[in-house]
């Protein structure tokens, strides 16, 4: 019997040690961001032993990670009622309460948890650090005081040093969390994340060679290290997007490292996910029409899968299929819409509107995609950006009435890269519109075109053809002193940079010219004369200035 005792302790301690060894083993798995593997770990000491508290607290972070709520509760409260690692549960239902911004039963819950934890173990201030870093509405000061003093009595924890470093990151206190990832890394030089996280300051600096050589260390003391080549991908991509002359070539790079990302982390629904929106980023729209049909095959009720076929339908030239998936995404209650949503939404009703002999536009259409277009700036006035280019298509197939309300909405944001650009075309939209033979001239549109190409002045003095659409719009709206007084600044910006006599000007010179002597006419025969002579020393032929001399004289 005695015998007997003996070998079922020794069993149950083999077992305890196994199930240790494992949580261990999962700990690593979701470092290395192999979240299914891990939760397949972790399942499995579950399986063997139920009340293993650490075992749950991290499966529950998993699914917190993959935005399943529900599931990673389920194992919290479990986990409550376990043994070892018990009271780390309460730290992942915080989480949960911060998420829902209920911070006051979010404290209840993170004091039970650190109410017998030991002094100089990390963990549970880390864990809760991380709770405030990694909820829906984060708090990092609050994270950095729980990690700064618990630095005081855990000076040699790794993962403390690497906690704070990520929450310093966040805070954008780069030179806080060089010192801190350098820290951890110095502690453990087993803790490739902290390295890595080195590399990721550089990349955020723009020095992304020395970020990428960075990487390339970590890949050296391990090749099997996913997170890095998602890093490097990210890295690449962000350089292309820097180094347009080498945009097509990084751009691939980058694909070929997030693959090799994928083929070290796992295949399922969430990093697909991840990877369709990095697809996004880098415009590879026949990849992620692949992808979200691969996805579809996975889980045909994921909302998100309907954005991405939404997204690369419409690139791909196919319309309806666009039309139908970014419906269904939108029209689903569990669907968190994007400004970017409404975005394509716009695009996709602006081809629609278009008649198929491209000359007429539904009028209703449009005026239901442009109503999309100001609801994706009332949710990020900074998408203003995405404009340019769908004003522009609509302005090369000279919808110009239709292009000028787009372009206009860009010119409301001085923070928006496409700012000049948009005034300027703004601006020619208007004139193309009020320029058509069966259309009256609107005057106070002409006025707001005018006042778009003031600022453009203010924010490129040296552009002079804004002084050039000034004259132009002038002549239309009959403002005779504007007329000449725009024309004549265009000269002198053409005098003052010395590009007068530049043939690649002569036809604006030219109607500069002429049109100042139009003006002058009825007013200054002599000044008009001047001009007149002024375009035949250009062009010793021009029929205009040639009859126009001969009847003042």
């Amino acid at each position: 019997m005695n015998k007997f005792k003996f070998f079922s302790i020794a069993f149950l301690g083999s077992i305890a040690l196994l199930n240790a060894q494992d949580v261990e083993q999962a700990k690593k798995a979701i470092d290395a961001e192999q979240f299914e593997k891990a939760k397949s770990m972790l399942k499995n000491v579950l399986q063997s032993k139920p009340s293993n508290g650490t075992a749950s607290f991290l499966l529950g972070n998993v699914y917190l990670y993959q935005k399943e709520t529900d599931s990673a509760k389920v194992f919290f409260q479990k986990g409550i009622a376990g043994s070892e690692g018990a009271k780390l549960n309460y730290i992942g239902l915080g989480q949960i309460d911060l998420d829902a911004k209920n911070p006051v039963a979010a404290q209840t819950n993170f004091d039970i948890a650190i109410k017998d934890a030991k002094r100089k173990d990390a963990t549970v201030p880390v864990f809760i650090a991380k709770a405030y870093m990694n909820s829906a509405t984060p708090d990092y000061k609050k994270a950095i005081a729980i990690l700064e003093k618990a630095k005081l009595d855990s000076p040699q924890s790794a993962e403390l040093f690497l906690a704070l470093g990520d929450v310093y990151y966040l805070e954008n206190k780069q030179n806080e969390a060089y010192s801190a990832y350098r820290n951890a890394f110095q502690i453990d030089p087993t803790m490739l994340r902290a390295k890595m996280q080195l590399g990721v300051l550089l990349k955020g600096a723009k020095s992304f060679d020395l970020a990428i050589n960075a990487f390339n260390e970590v890949i050296a003391i391990n090749p099997n290290y996913g997170p890095v080549y998602r890093e490097l991908a990210e890295t690449y991509y962000k350089w292309g997007r820097n180094k347009p002359s080498k945009s097509s070539e990084y751009m691939k790079t980058a694909l070929g490292h997030y693959d090799k990302y994928m083929s070290l982390t796992d295949y399922s629904l969430t990093s697909r996910i991840r990877r369709a929106d990095f697809l996004i980023l880098i415009k590879d729209y026949p990849e992620l029409e692949k992808e979200a049909n691969k996805m579809v095959q996975l889980d045909k009720v994921n909302p998100k899968i309907f954005r991405y076929l939404g997204y690369s339908a419409f690139e791909n030239g196919n319309i309806e299929v666009a039309s139908k998936s970014l419906e269904s995404f939108m029209s689903n209650p569990n669907s968190k819409i994007i400004a970017r949503d409404y975005i394509y939404l716009a695009e996709i009703k602006f081809k629609k509107a278009i008649a198929a002999d491209g000359l007429t536009m539904d009028q209703a259409m449009y005026n239901n995609g442009l109503s999309d277009l100001k609801k994706a700036l009332e949710m990020e006035p900074l998408a203003t950006e995405n404009l340019n280019d769908i004003g522009k298509k609509l302005f090369t197939k000279k919808f110009y009435k239709e292009a000028s309300q787009i372009f206009d909405l860009g010119t409301k944001n001085p923070e928006d890269k496409n700012y000049v650009d948009d005034n300027i075309y703004y601006a020619l939209s208007v004139f193309y519109a009020n320029s058509k033979k069966d259309v009256k001239v609107d005057l106070n549109e002409l006025k707001s075109a005018d006042a778009a190409l003031d600022k453009v002045v203010v924010t490129a003095p040296t552009y002079q053809d804004a002084f050039l659409y000034k004259a132009r719009i002038n002549r239309l709206a009959e403002s005779e002193d504007a007329i000449i007084s725009n024309y004549e600044s265009y000269l002198t910006k053409l005098t003052e940079k010395g590009e007068l006599a530049n043939a690649n000007h002569k036809t604006k010179v030219i109607e500069s010219y002429n049109n100042l002597a139009a003006s002058y006419a009825n007013k200054d025969k002599v000044k008009a004369i001047e001009y007149f002579n002024k375009t035949l020393l250009v062009d010793p032929t021009n029929e205009y200035a040639t009859k126009s001399l001969a009847s003042l004289k």
